[in-house]
This record gives C-alpha cells, sequence and structure tokens, in this order.
C-alpha cells in the first residue's frame, strides 16, 4: 500500500489544529475561572461541597441482668421547610420557584389537613397558617411542627403532596436524633440515666457512667451536590456504641418500687430509698429512689440511695458494737445498766426510745442491739475509748465504714466520719457518745448496706456493682469483676457474735416486722432525727427511718435496706421500714431465684418455659436452641423476619400461631412484653403509654377496632 502524503498530511495537519484550539479554548476558560470567576466559584463550593460532616453512631443499649432492654436508642426527627428553590441557573431556580408555590397553593388544604391526621393536637388550619407564614417571610429552615416525630410519622409526611419530593424539589426536609427509648416506662430511671435532648449527650446515671462505651465514635463524611443531587461520600465509617449489661433484675426493681410507694404514701413519706444487693457480688438487683413531687406523686428526682449524706441513726450502732468485740472491750455475755431511760452524757442527756416508760435497766450485750438502746450503745463506747477516741474511730475505719468507693454512678456522695486529731477544737466530749448511734455521722444509704452485706458475706466487703458486663452484637466483650474493698472486716469469732445478734434483732427485738414466716432474717432497725438549720427543732421534726438487713440468715443471699425520710411522729425504722423489707424479701424468695432449677425435677419431667405473644420468630429461634418440641401454623420454616401471633404451652409442647391482623387494625397485643407490644403498636401510628411490667394483661383500644393514627393507647402489664 503506497503513503500519498499529498491525501493524508493535510488531514492530519488539521486534526492537529483542532485539538490545539480545543485545548486553547479549554486554556483560556480556565485562566477565566482562576482569575475572573474565583471568588463565584468559591462561593458555590462553599455551598455545593460540605467537608468533615459528623455521621452519628448509633448509642448503645442497657439491659438488665438477664438481657431484657432497659434503655434502647431510636431515631425521631424535626421537620423543616425550605421556601426558597435554589439553582445556578436563575431562570431554573425561578421556574422551580414557581412550580413548588403552585403546587403548595393549590395542595395547601391537603398538606394542612393530612399533617392533622398525623398530629392530631394542632388544626388543619393552624398548620396552614404556620405554613403560609413560613412562605411569606421567605425562610429556609421553617420548622413545620415544633415537636420531634417518629419514623412511622415521618414517613406519613413524606406521603403528603410536596413533601414527598426529594428535598431539593420540593423543600422539605428532616434533622434525626436518637432518642432513648425505656421499654419499662420510669423503673430504675434515675440509675439508668437520661440524655441532653438537645444534645444527645450522657446527662447523668449509667448513660453518663459509660458514656464512652454506650456513645461509640462518630464517623466523618463530606457532601458534594452533583446535577442538584446531595450525595454523602463516606470517609470514616462511624463505630456503633456497645450495649452494657446491668446487675438490674426487672422483677425484683419492680417489687421493690412497688412496696416503697405503698408506704410511702400510707405514712405520707417525703423520701424514699430502697437497695437491694447480691451478698456474694455486691450486683445491685434493684435500686429505687422516690420523692414526693407537688402533685403528691412519687418519682424518681435524685438518686438519693448514693448522694443523700445523712446521719444514718441506729442502723450504726451494729459497727460500734462490732468495735467494741474486736477491741475486746466487751464479750456478748457481758452486760450495761441503761438505768430508767435516761443517762446523763458530759452535759446532755441521753435518751431511749421507751424513756417514758421508764427504759431497760440492765441489759446484755445482745439486748442493747435488739431494743435499740441509745444509753446502752453510747456508754460502752464512751466508757471504754473517751480518753483515747482515735482507737474507735480507727476500728471503724477498720471496718470499712468510712472508706469512700468511687462508685459507678455520678453525684455519688463519700462517708464523713469524723476523726478526733483532724478535727481538733471541733470535737467535744459529747462527740464520742453520739457518734457512736449514728449522729455526727453522714454515710449515704448504699455505704451502710454495703457494710450489712460484708456481714452477710463472711466478713468480706465487695463494692456495689451496677453494670456486669460490656457486649458486642449479643456477645460479651469485657466482664466487669467483683472488687474486694476490704478481705475482713472482723474476725470470725466477732462476726459470728455480730450474725447471732441481728438474728435475735429480728425475731426477738424491734426488727420483728421485717421479719418472714418462711425464712430467717437479719438486720437492724434506724431512727433519727434529721438536722434541719444546723440543729434539731422541736415541731415539725423530720425523721430518717429505716431498716438494714439480710436473708436468709442460715444462707445470706441479698443483702436490702430500705430508709425513709418523713415528717412528724410516730416514726419507727422497724414498725414502718421492716414490712417493706419483709415484702421484698418475700418476692425475691418466691421468685425462686435462689434454687437450683433441678430440685424439683425428675427422669420424666419436660421443663417448657413460658413464652410470651409477639415475636414468633424470635421464640421459635430459642425454642429450638433448647430443644423444644414447636408447632406452627405457616408454611415458611425457614423465614427470618418478625411473624407475629400468640403461643400456647401445651405441657411438653409450645405452639406458636401467626395473627394476620390487617394494618389498619388494632392488633391483639395481650400476652405480649412491652417491646414486641410497642413495635406492633407504633407501627400502626398509635402513641403507646405503657404502665407496669411484665405481659401486657389489658389494652385501652379493643383489638379489630380501626386505627386512629396518632390516638394514644394505654397498655398495662403485669
Amino acid at each position: 500500500m503506497n503513503f500519498n502524503s499529498k491525501k493524508i498530511m493535510p488531514r492530519y495537519f488539521v486534526v492537529i489544529v483542532l485539538m490545539s484550539l480545543g485545548g486553547l479554548f479549554i486554556f483560556c476558560n480556565a485562566c477565566y475561572l482562576v482569575l475572573a470567576e474565583r471568588s463565584y466559584w468559591e462561593e458555590v463550593s462553599k455551598q455545593l461541597v460540605k467537608e468533615n460532616v459528623p455521621i452519628r453512631a448509633n448509642r448503645g443499649n442497657i439491659l438488665s441482668s438477664d438481657g431484657q432492654l432497659m434503655t434502647s436508642s431510636l431515631p425521631e426527627y424535626k421537620i423543616y421547610m425550605d421556601f426558597i428553590a435554589s439553582d445556578k441557573d436563575t431562570a431554573a431556580a425561578a421556574k422551580l420557584q414557581y412550580w413548588r408555590d403552585s403546587v403548595l397553593t393549590e395542595k395547601m388544604d391537603s398538606i394542612s389537613e393530612g399533617l392533622h391526621q398525623i398530629f392530631p393536637d394542632v388544626t388543619a388550619k393552624e398548620f396552614r397558617q404556620r405554613l403560609e407564614k413560613g412562605r411569606k417571610l421567605k425562610r429556609r429552615n421553617w420548622l413545620v411542627y415544633k415537636k420531634r416525630i417518629s419514623y412511622i410519622q415521618y414517613k406519613e409526611c413524606k406521603q403528603l403532596p410536596l413533601f414527598r419530593e426529594k428535598p431539593f424539589k420540593g423543600g422539605f426536609y428532616s434533622e434525626e436524633f436518637n432518642q432513648r427509648k425505656k421499654p419499662f416506662g420510669s423503673l430504675a430511671t434515675r440509675t439508668l440515666g437520661a440524655l441532653y435532648a438537645s444534645k444527645d449527650s450522657a446527662r447523668n446515671g449509667l448513660e453518663l457512667a459509660y458514656d464512652s462505651i454506650l456513645r461509640g465514635k462518630e464517623g466523618i463524611s463530606h457532601r458534594a451536590k452533583v446535577r442538584n443531587k446531595w450525595l454523602s461520600l463516606v470517609d470514616q465509617p462511624p463505630v456503633d456504641g456497645n450495649d452494657i449489661m446491668t446487675t438490674i433484675d426487672i422483677s425484683m426493681q419492680d417489687a421493690a418500687e412497688k412496696a416503697l410507694i405503698k408506704k410511702l404514701k400510707e405514712i405520707n413519706g417525703d423520701v424514699g430509698v430502697v437497695v437491694l444487693m447480691e451478698v456474694a457480688t455486691g450486683d445491685v438487683k434493684a435500686i429505687v429512689n422516690m420523692s414526693r413531687c407537688s402533685d403528691g406523686q412519687y418519682r424518681e428526682i435524685k438518686n438519693n440511695a448514693v448522694s443523700d449524706m445523712m446521719e444514718p441513726g441506729s442502723t450504726f450502732k451494729t459497727a460500734s458494737i462490732m468495735v467494741a468485740l474486736e477491741d475486746k472491750k466487751i464479750t456478748k455475755d457481758d452486760f450495761i445498766e441503761t438505768g430508767n431511760g435516761q443517762w446523763s452524757m458530759h452535759g446532755r442527756v441521753m435518751k431511749d426510745h421507751n424513756w417514758r416508760k421508764g427504759g431497760y435497766g440492765r441489759i446484755s450485750i445482745p439486748e442493747v442491739l435488739m431494743y435499740s438502746s441509745n444509753i446502752g450503745v453510747s456508754r460502752i463506747i464512751d466508757d471504754y475509748y473517751k480518753d483515747n477516741p482515735e482507737q474507735f474511730v480507727d476500728g471503724l475505719y477498720r471496718e470499712g465504714v468510712g472508706i469512700p468507693m468511687e462508685l459507678d454512678l455520678p453525684g455519688s456522695g463519700k462517708p464523713n466520719v469524723r476523726r478526733p486529731k483532724k478535727d481538733g477544737s471541733n470535737w467535744s466530749k459529747t462527740a464520742l457518745p453520739w457518734m457512736s448511734i449514728g449522729y455526727e455521722t453522714q454515710i449515704p444509704p448504699i455505704y451502710t448496706v454495703t457494710f450489712y452485706n460484708a456481714i452477710a458475706n463472711g466478713g468480706k466487703m465487695v463494692k456495689p456493682r451496677f453494670v456486669k458486663a460490656e457486649m458486642k452484637d449479643g456477645e460479651v466483650v469485657r466482664e466487669f469483676p467483683v472488687e474486694v474493698i476490704k478481705e475482713r472486716i472482723c474476725s470470725p469469732s466477732t462476726l459470728k457474735d455480730i450474725q447471732e445478734i441481728l438474728e435475735l434483732v429480728v425475731s426477738k427485738g424491734l426488727g420483728k416486722k421485717a421479719g418472714c414466716k418462711q425464712f430467717k432474717v437479719s438486720g437492724k432497725t434506724g431512727t433519727a432525727q434529721v438536722a434541719q438549720s444546723g440543729g434539731y427543732h422541736s415541731g415539725a421534726m423530720k425523721y430518717l427511718v429505716s431498716f438494714c438487713g439480710y436473708f436468709p440468715s442460715d444462707k445470706p443471699r441479698y443483702s436490702c435496706i430500705v430508709a425513709i425520710q418523713k415528717s412528724g411522729l410516730p416514726a419507727s425504722g422497724g414498725g414502718q421500714c421492716g414490712p417493706v423489707f419483709s415484702e421484698i424479701a418475700q418476692a425475691v424468695m418466691i421468685k425462686g431465684v435462689y434454687r437450683d432449677a433441678d430440685e424439683g425435677a425428675d427422669s420424666v419431667s419436660v421443663f417448657v418455659p413460658d413464652v410470651l405473644n409477639g415475636n414468633l420468630t424470635a421464640a421459635r429461634t430459642v425454642l429450638k436452641s433448647l430443644g423444644i418440641t414447636l408447632k406452627q401454623d405457616w408454611q415458611d420454616a425457614n423465614v427470618t423476619s418478625p411473624v407475629w401471633g400468640q403461643t400456647r404451652n401445651n405441657g411438653n409442647t409450645v405452639s406458636l400461631n401467626r395473627n394476620n391482623t390487617p394494618l389498619p387494625l388494632v392488633p391483639d397485643v395481650s400476652g405480649m412484653g412491652a417491646r414486641d407490644a410497642v413495635y406492633a403498636l407504633e407501627q400502626r401510628g398509635l402513641r403507646v403509654h405503657l404502665k407496669g411490667v411484665g405481659k401486657v394483661v389489658r389494652q385501652s383500644i379493643a383489638p379489630d377496632t380501626q386505627v386512629e393514627k396518632g390516638k394514644q393507647i394505654n397498655i398495662e402489664l403485669r
């Protein structure tokens, strides 16, 4: 083939010239953009590109000791309207603005009515006025509805005219938040803690104490606008927070809360506290803090159990007698003279509670605690330690009474046990006898129960534990071990004497009402006047009544303190807190948590657990893992998505029966747990109000009733 240069070369020349002209055109345009339009395009870049946009991590859950969900995050939204259309091309922007205004005008009634159906608390007229006002003011971030809304409500808003369009086109957009929800309502709410709603940051309780675990790590992205569409490009993905498994037992917490509130209402108490601990581990199984509010109802306002610095009163007498026994100043077989119930102590009169009846006279050391004799305890301590009060205080610290414990909960108080050498001139001769009976010393209730827990635990003092494990995707990634504060608070012989005396306090002394017929209880009553404005005054006197102990006496499994602040008489730790202690103890023991499951088993028994109604797919998974025979009435045996329905225990098998209630109708949630019931009802647009714990026994809207979206349904659990 011959190369014809006369024909080919001109063609190459033309191509080269065209390419050169094209390159020159691009170069000139680039120079023009860099030099002439630089400021304009920098401004456009700021609008169309967003750097370092944080991606929120999902906050971890807080679980009960048996894995039930106590606190979880659910998405909530704030919805806005942008009334100004934007585009680089002014003609295109004007066209979009005209279309948006036209649709808004034409569909204003249906949009307003639709919003009213979703949010019944605001009328359609009010929504119309609000939207028209935002358009008139030409706002770009006009709040459509002032409150946060659920995901279901947000999806319903997206079905309305104009709102269904993409944000750039229709102007409707949202801001997402993570809202913490508690399926068990107010149960242990102060201990679990809360978040600052506006910041989604931890505020108090375990939420704050374990915030570094729960909050996870934010990711980073940048956003760019390409062809009128925002694209989020992830630079660093977020790391979701881990879960924490608490030591709290839901049923014990519920029993403690109900027993305390019942007594507070009965005696018109101001503040009530219960702390229930597992003896061997220090696990806090229940912690209740109730304060009377202005409306007369009791709510958890403050974590009084760990923060209240109050004089403990007579529950402190056990520690005083333990010091004297350990130092060999007295023996359990000794006696002490208490006279007629009044005794002069360095110019002040010490009184026993029965001084008007003539006092106790000469009583034994066990009787001193059994009858909670102020004179008996103060005389023992003053007689043997008045020349060396520092020795007595050293004994208290030796027992662990004054040792700070750095508890998990923020705001925890620390014991204030006075020292003669440290206080110097502020230490008077009356300080020692009054200190020995629980005055001039401030100790939070949880420190008192920790001391009694050590007595029950063979002398080993363990730190109260609120969280036992960190979890990721259902697997334990870290365990929080039991922390020992003191291996031994006293000698075995002293411990044995104290244990025998504390049992007598309940069986024969002032603590009888704390006892139970089915098992033995040990503990000590407490009644103390509360100092007001620097002193103790007659009139509307305030008292702290309490009972602290453990059960069963022979093999202690749980320790507990019940403390109530109240105004006026009568005030009795044994008479008013003892019954609450007894009710809690019986609820715990009836549950049978201390027994082994095989105690009542025989060779042919098949133990089938009670299965709640609700998510049958989840129930099936658990039953299969336990090797329990089951029957189901739907075809696809391998389906993994939730199947809702009822269960029936047939003795050795469980039947799973599917419920096909259509979405427009209210489902029957009886027998379901709180989580499944809330999901099934909120899925249909109902607002759920929970009361109680356990499984659903009543719902305020009958099953198969037509759903009215946004309407509240009350469900009672028991």
